[in-house]
């Protein structure tokens, strides 16, 4: 039996697995409070800490290092409070972060505009590393904060962390924090082995409930203050009740991805090359973003001048496909790429750009949904060019 739709929009959210499901309907079903002494409390409370050992691997990281959120947005902007300390330095002055990070780093920070920079960076929306150097250089005595998302979540280009945090190692007063919420169960991640102080996580990027993400702190980094105080939950760093059933199934979630995520990867690839290959077939003009650039397995950003992404997109999902122009927490907002302006891509272009991103259930039957309904979309405008001509 056919599937009635393509769902192509992973990097917006991912839908929940059933195994994920089935770990948060049991975490439900225990009464305790993870901070109660009692049995209940301490069955709640082991429930938690195994989640927590769970995602902690996912990232390479010791669970004491793991502290849960709300999600990546909360986890991102505690970190950019200015409250993040580590290697004996004083409170950061000053906040470098690229162009083309997500609004929770761009937008959730706490420091005076007049502190804050944005790096740009190259035609594939990689960071510049000669000027990054050269900015550190300038700001020689100076405590800086870095902050440089792991991969785009528009054209899924994957930024080199472990340069980066070298450059900030060499300058001596730098701490990195990373946004990794769209590369977390789709490339490898190692907090330790990136040379990174901090990262941040959302669950429902790896078919986690939506509500839940995750601040890893690396070893001797700390947060000043705590962003949220209370009873003393999450090392005193965010306190409040966990949401038990949420974090039993980013656990459950982080051990799917970290255990399948190497021939995930392949299989993921492989799909999105057919896409982007049938796409080049259908609209030999077409652009694909970040191409020259490493990127994500699951991810195709791609645009045919001329279009309109908005009218394509409610021509897709009229189609049976789902997929996005750009960041879902944009989405509705009609309002050019900042991804894309950062890349130098033109407002013809940008506007027409369209996000294709895969998942665990992804099939070949979606290729093909998707391939036949670019071809209706293109043919109005193929139409209109002909008239033109």
């Amino acid at each position: 039996m056919s599937r009635a739709r393509a769902y192509l929009d992973y990097n917006a959210t991912a839908p929940v697995r059933p195994a994920v499901a089935d770990a948060v309907a049991r975490a439900l079903m225990l009464p305790g409070n993870p901070s109660s002494i009692h049995a209940e409390g301490r069955a709640a409370r082991a429930a938690l800490e195994a989640a927590r050992a769970q995602v902690a691997a996912l990232v390479n990281a010791r669970p004491e290092q793991v502290i849960f959120t709300s999600g990546g947005t909360e986890a991102a902007n505690a970190v950019l409070s200015g409250a993040l300390r580590g290697r004996g330095l004083p409170a950061p002055t000053r906040l470098l972060h690229t162009a083309t990070e997500h609004p929770c780093v761009a937008a959730g920070h706490r420091f005076p505009e007049a502190a804050v920079e944005q790096l740009p960076v190259t035609g594939d929306g990689v960071i510049d590393l000669a000027l990054l150097e050269a900015r550190l250089a300038a700001l020689a005595g100076e405590t800086v904060l870095l902050s440089v998302h792991a991969a785009n979540n528009e054209t899924g280009a994957v930024q080199p962390l472990s340069d980066v945090a070298a450059l900030a190692q060499a300058h001596g007063r730098t701490l990195v924090h990373s946004d990794a919420v769209q590369a977390a169960g789709k490339v490898a991640l190692d907090i330790a082995g990136l040379g990174l102080d901090a990262l941040t996580l959302s669950g429902h990027k790896f078919a986690a409930p939506k509500g839940v993400g995750a601040l890893v702190l690396a070893d001797g980094v700390t947060l000043e203050s705590a962003f949220l105080r209370g009873g003393g939950q999450e090392r005193r760093q965010r306190c409040g009740t966990e949401c038990l059933p949420a974090i039993v199934g980013m656990g459950e979630a982080a051990r799917i991805a970290r255990e399948s995520l190497d021939p995930e990867a392949r299989r993921l690839s492989a799909l999105r090359d057919r896409i982007e290959a049938g796409v080049r077939a259908l609209a030999p003009d077409a652009v694909v973003f970040a191409a020259g650039a490493p990127r994500l397995p699951n991810t195709l950003s791609v645009s045919v001048r001329g279009l309109d992404a908005p009218s394509a997109l409610i021509a897709f999902d009229l189609a049976g496909v789902a997929l996005s122009s750009g960041s879902a927490c944009s989405s509705g907002k009609v309002a050019r790429s900042a991804t894309l302006a950062a890349m130098g891509v033109g407002p013809d272009l940008a506007g027409g750009a369209l996000r294709v991103s895969l998942g665990w259930n992804t099939v070949d039957e979606d290729v093909t949904c998707f391939l036949d309904a670019f071809e209706r979309v293109l043919q109005p405008l193929y139409r209109r060019r002909g008239q033109a001509a």
